[in-house]
């Protein structure tokens, strides 16, 4: 007959408190996750040239109140948002794709309820008015295309004075000349600052962004935290080093 040996009452109590100690650290950084803060990678260009790829961004949970897409995997938990405050016009907002739900995206906000936005040769016009903006140096860079090509760095300067960096590749874009749209109660208008390489509320829900209801706003992108060039691994241990970008840790977002 197999007799079992419990281990003793000493050790038992310690494993106990040792996965208390574990459960309290997931709560704290749960919570702190949900309410306060998330990490965020940077997958892309379209926000070139103030977010790069491989930039390693913090994000603010509470700037504009909470909803289901501030918990993981965004449960239906309840509709709608929880102390909500309005986000700005040239905020940089993480928030869940409208078609899924599930997948974030991250582009500037352009367009608050009431707003009639459009692209007219390359130009954007807010109201019906062209937004300000003047060219600051011309730089060589990856188009959507792959190619090096000439880009424009131009500064423009929305309603009440928020300034920041686009990068132009020319008035001849897909995206370049667009409908005026009415940016409806609830929704918000987004666009890439990298203005020919963003799939964003310029184009409908069904291939692109569309419009963003308040719901789906995860949170303001505060600033780069870290930052990797393209190439970086996890498996790739020498890269953690070699592909370090740090000009850009600690860089604040406009």
């Amino acid at each position: 007959m197999t007799e079992t040996t419990l281990p003793p009452p000493g050790d038992r109590n310690e494993t106990i408190e040792i996965l208390k100690t574990v459960a309290v650290a997931l709560l704290i950084a749960l919570f702190l996750r949900v309410l306060l803060f998330q990490p965020f990678t940077i997958p892309s260009a379209s926000e070139e040239p103030n977010l790069y790829e491989g930039d390693y961004v913090i994000v603010t949970k509470f700037d504009y109140g909470w909803s289901r897409h501030s918990i993981p995997f965004s449960p239906p938990l309840f509709e709608g948002r929880i102390l909500s405050k309005a986000p700005e016009r040239g905020d940089i907002i993480v928030f869940k794709l409208p078609r899924d739900g599930r997948t974030d995206y991250i582009k500037r906000l352009i367009g608050v309820p009431g707003d009639r936005v459009q692209m007219r040769q390359g130009l954007l016009y807010l109201n019906g008015q062209p937004v300000e903006r003047r060219q600051t140096e011309l730089v060589t860079e990856t188009g959507g295309s792959g190619l090096m090509r000439p880009v424009a760095r131009v500064e423009e300067t929305l309603p009440g004075g928020r300034r920041y960096m686009t990068n132009d590749f020319g008035a001849d874009g897909d995206l370049d000349d667009t409908p005026e749209v009415i940016v409806p109660p609830g929704h918000y208008f987004f666009i890439g600052d990298n203005r020919d390489n963003s799939a964003d509320s310029r184009l409908p829900t069904e291939i692109g962004v569309g419009l963003v209801p308040e719901e789906n706003l995860v949170g303001k992108a505060r600033l780069v935290l870290l930052s990797w060039s393209p190439g970086a691994s996890l498996f790739k241990p020498w890269t953690w080093v070699l592909n370090l970008r740090p000009s850009r840790f600690g860089k604040v977002l406009h």
